[in-house]
């Protein structure tokens, strides 16, 4: 099962510091097909106006990675955690029983990124932060496990989530091809941060929202220059 759920068609908030496109139920937005694909259950496409951003507000249960696309985000949080992620880099939230954190840009023009929410395999874990650089040289026509809590990925230098899954990305060339494994009872969640491309020959253009489940491997080549970003996780 491929489903491409267009751009154009996300939920969409904006707050004038703002732009948001949800891709699954979030806020005001709600859409009972689109409540979440396995265990993700929020991905965010953010536009965040320079010298602003979200204020402390409090999370639990529930495992935040940000990818940056452009800019960068700067975090403070009750744990005393500090620090900025620039574009292409990946900072990773475990709420667990509870935190309160901060995401500002503090840059002098816009910030874009994904946010994603994974829900954790077992609640009430101790909280944490950290964010890693990942050349893109690195991903290059091969996903990059950025964060990661399968077992098969212990020791890789993924940031550690509390959850069977995994957040990874590629960048592909025009006309390059990746053929990509997907276990039985696994779901992924494929986006085109840039560029275009196909999956078993279904097109999707940038920030489209690709939906796969049931499928024992899928083939993505680029129909453009692109940047995907993919999330992996159980299907239930």
């Amino acid at each position: 099962m491929i489903d491409v759920r267009p751009f154009a068609s996300l939920g969409k908030a904006k707050f004038g510091w703002l732009d948001a496109n949800h891709h699954f139920s979030f806020g005001h937005y709600r859409n009972p097909d689109r409540d979440q694909w396995g265990r993700l259950r929020v991905w965010n496409d953010d536009e965040i106006a320079p010298g602003t951003g979200f204020d402390p507000h409090p999370h639990r249960d529930m495992e935040i990675i940000t990818y940056v696309r452009e800019g960068a985000i700067t975090h403070k949080d009750n744990m005393g955690n500090e620090g900025r992620t620039e574009a292409g880099d990946v900072q990773v939230m475990s709420a667990g029983t509870g935190v309160v954190h901060a995401e500002y840009n503090l840059e002098p023009g816009k910030t874009t990124l994904f946010q994603i929410w994974i829900v954790p395999d077992t609640r009430g874990a101790k909280p944490s932060w950290g964010a890693k650089q990942f050349p893109k040289e690195k991903r290059e026509a091969g996903f990059d496990v950025l964060a990661s809590g399968r077992p098969a990925d212990a020791g890789n230098g993924a940031l550690p989530i509390n959850v069977d899954g995994a957040v990874l990305a590629t960048t592909l060339k025009k006309g390059q091809t990746l053929v990509q494994p997907l276990g039985e009872g696994r779901a992924a969640y494929l986006v085109p941060a840039k560029g275009a491309v196909t999956v078993n020959g279904v097109a999707a253009q940038a920030r489209d929202g690709i939906a796969i489940r049931d499928e024992r491997d899928f083939t993505i080549t680029a129909t453009e220059d692109a940047e995907l970003v993919m999330v992996e996780v159980a299907a239930d």
